[in-house]
């Protein structure tokens, strides 16, 4: 119970603080004491509803934001994808607002088929040389080099040279579902 209130207090502090107000401003727009309000923050202050309500209305919070009990695990556990000799590692949970993967390209004699789709991609070149044709641009990243690009143009991707190529990607939904035909053969 006591390091639930500690949290409180915590959560507490920390949104009156992101909202730049000091410990007497929140208090007097609250209408409690100064004291009060440090000690909820410090947990040395049992909370109550009479004393949470208005300081929730003034920071413009739930109270289950503030006594939110332990946080989901954040490890995400999703299965390896491969495809086309990719080898496509989920980076985010199933359902995310932004897809990111790790993807492994490995090193082949001729580009895939140029392919196009709504959206924009973002890749990183975690290791090894990557070769994209983007249109009429045939470019080569390297390690550390990074491109955003709009997926409307006609793009292909695979390592160059004889070492695959490993590469952070993030797509909206349309790319993910492009290039991990979501419901293909897992591992």
């Amino acid at each position: 119970m006591k390091e639930e209130l500690t949290q409180l207090g915590l959560r507490l502090r920390a949104a009156r603080q992101s909202r730049g107000w000091t410990l007497d401003e929140l208090a007097s727009r609250a209408g409690m004491s100064a004291s009060t309000l440090s000690r909820l923050e410090s947990g040395k202050r049992q909370a109550s509803l009479e004393l949470l309500l208005p300081l929730t209305r003034q920071l413009g919070v739930r109270i289950d934001d503030l006594v939110n009990p332990d946080s989901p695990d954040p490890r995400v556990r999703r299965p390896v994808i491969r495809r086309d000799g990719l080898i496509i590692a989920p980076l985010a949970p199933e359902g995310s607002p932004i897809h990111t993967y790790k993807i492994t390209y490995p090193p082949v004699r001729t580009l895939p088929e140029l392919r196009i789709h709504d959206g924009y991609e973002w890749v990183y070149v975690l290791s090894g040389r990557l070769r994209l044709r983007l249109g009429e641009q045939d470019l080569l990243l390297t390690r550390g080099e990074a491109a955003e690009f709009d997926t409307r143009t006609p793009h292909a991707m695979t390592a160059a040279g004889g070492k695959p190529a490993q590469v952070l990607s993030i797509f909206n939904d349309a790319g993910a579902r492009i290039h991990t035909r979501i419901g293909a053969a897992t591992n």
